[in-house]
Order: structure tokens, then C-alpha cells, then sequence
């Protein structure tokens, strides 16, 4: 019995409307990913040229030199950065977690609604206005309170409600994909609400937390912004909170438009270092997140 049904091809033609089709998409996107990476690619390459020429152990143990000055480094600098964005991680990351915790495991639906779109709203405020904030409840009140003024304290607090919708949203949507499924055999067994999400949720959601975490001092650790109304900057090295510090990024800031060549060397020095320090906590972060995998 023949069949009725036309006799097709199964072998692919190179000219058929489909095929032609998906290999003109498939360049484009190929294209367009290329091009895509060319700005980051032209920024890490002049930055490792320029930054990479100034770099000696001097610059990780020598502090900022005079103006007219050769040499120095600063190792202060990068004390500071790493004291402010710690000040920074330890307010805002135990607070953004407990958030989405709340958010996804207890609140009602219309208060998670109004909490998860004030989040939204200060993922989206500009750094200086964080700054500005900052300035008005930490620099105010050490002044009134003859504490001090510009400090690491303000800066990393400063920091911290730029990390905070960052950790909130990552760790709300982490907690979010996890399998109720999990929930239900965990209270099934006669495990409490509370052991549930410590011992079951946040273990699951870790990986993703720990990536948040990660974006988040990323993007602190290169903001420059806040720091100029909280932290300042100092030429010494950092020996309390509650006094002016030097950070990487008001070094960059201030150096780079001086007129001065050493300076201005020790700025792209410094862009290099800023640079290399959110790769390898990235890098961390994904060794991290493969070692609980």
C-alpha cells in the first residue's frame, strides 16, 4: 500500500529558508556577544598596561608620597579599603539575609509585595545619595558626640546600604527557588519551622547566597562616591574606625586628576589592584560555590 503522505527529505539543506534563517541569527549573536566584550576587554587591557608598569612591593608597604615626592605606595589604602568594605559585609550581610528570610519563609504576601519594591527602589538610588545619608546620621553624630567626624565607620556604613538590596534580592530569589518539596519532608519528619530554614533552606540556597554576597562587595569595594562624605581620606595608616581612611577608590579619584606624574602613576597602580581584588573574591566565590555543589 503506498502512502499518500509527500516523501520528505530528512537530510538538512544549506538553502532552505529555515537553515539560512538560523545561521544568519547565529552569526549575529555571535557578533553581537564579540562586541559585547570589547569594552571590558579594552578596559582591563589599558588598565593592566598602564597599572602594571608602576607596580613594585613598594606599593603594598609604603604610604602616599609628597607631591613632588618618588616612590611610596599605598598600603594604606588598601588596609582601608579592606577595613571599610569588612565594616561594610558584617553590617549588611547577616541584615540582608534575615530580610529574605522573613520575606520568603514568614511575611504575608502583601508585606513581602511592599518590602521586595522598597528593595527595588534603593537597589536603584544613586551611591552619592547613600553618601549623603550616611554623612547625616554617622559623621553628624561622632561630631555631636566629639567622636570624630569622617571615619571608616561612616564609610563602611555607607557601604552598607549599597550591599544591602544587592544581598536581599539574591538571597529572596535563592530562598525562593528552593523545592517546597524540601519544606514539607523537613516538617513531615518533625522538624520545626526554625530548624527547616537552618538546617534544610539555607544550606540548599548557600550557593546563591554566597554569590550575592560576593556582587555586593564587588560593588562597594569600588565605590567612591560615599566615601568622599563619610570617609575621606588620610595619608597614614588606619589605626581606629572613628578616624578619617584612606581607600583605594578616593586614591584613584584623587590621584588620577593631579597634576602629578608619580601620583598619577600610583593611580593606575591602584586601579589594577582594586581590579585584581574583585577577581579573586569572585574567583572565591565560584570555588566556594563548586566546593558545595
Amino acid at each position: 500500500m503506498t502512502s499518500s503522505f509527500p516523501q520528505r527529505s530528512l537530510t538538512r539543506s544549506s538553502s532552505s529558508p529555515r537553515t539560512l534563517f538560523n545561521t544568519v541569527m547565529t552569526v549575529l549573536a555571535f557578533i553581537c556577544g564579540a562586541l559585547a566584550l570589547i569594552p571590558l576587554l579594552a578596559v582591563l587591557s589599558y588598565v593592566i598596561i598602564r597599572g602594571f608598569g608602576s607596580l613594585n612591593l613598594n606599593v603594598f608597604t609604603q604610604l602616599p608620597p609628597a607631591p613632588f615626592g618618588k616612590g611610596g605606595g599605598f598600603g594604606n589604602a588598601i588596609l582601608g579599603t579592606l577595613l571599610m568594605v569588612g565594616i561594610a559585609a558584617m553590617i549588611s550581610i547577616p541584615f540582608g539575609v534575615l530580610a529574605a528570610i522573613y520575606l520568603t519563609e514568614f511575611s504575608s504576601k502583601k508585606i513581602a509585595r511592599w518590602i521586595r519594591f522598597a528593595t527595588n527602589v534603593l537597589s536603584g538610588v544613586p551611591s552619592i545619595i547613600a553618601g549623603v545619608f550616611a554623612y547625616g546620621i554617622v559623621v553628624l553624630t561622632l561630631l555631636k558626640l566629639n567622636l570624630g567626624s569622617y571615619s571608616a565607620l561612616g564609610g563602611g556604613f555607607a557601604l552598607a546600604i549599597l550591599m544591602l538590596p544587592i544581598i536581599v534580592r539574591t538571597t529572596d530569589e535563592a530562598l525562593q527557588l528552593v523545592s517546597q518539596d524540601l519544606r514539607q519532608a523537613s516538617v513531615g519528619l518533625g522538624a520545626t519551622s526554625f530548624q527547616t530554614v537552618t538546617q534544610v533552606v539555607l544550606p540548599a540556597a548557600l550557593p546563591a547566597i554566597v554569590t550575592g554576597s560576593t556582587l555586593a562587595i564587588a560593588r562597594a569595594a569600588g565605590e567612591t562616591a560615599p566615601l568622599l562624605f563619610t570617609a575621606l581620606f588620610s595619608s597614614f595608616w588606619p589605626d581606629s574606625i572613628l578616624k578619617p581612611t584612606a581607600s583605594l577608590a578616593v586614591l584613584v579619584y584623587n590621584f588620577a586628576i593631579s597634576p602629578f606624574e608619580t601620583w598619577q602613576s600610583l593611580a593606575w597602580a591602584a586601579s589594577l589592584i582594586l581590579v585584581l581584588m574583585v577577581l579573586i573574591t569572585s574567583m572565591i566565590a565560584r570555588w566556594a560555590t563548586r566546593q558545595k555543589i
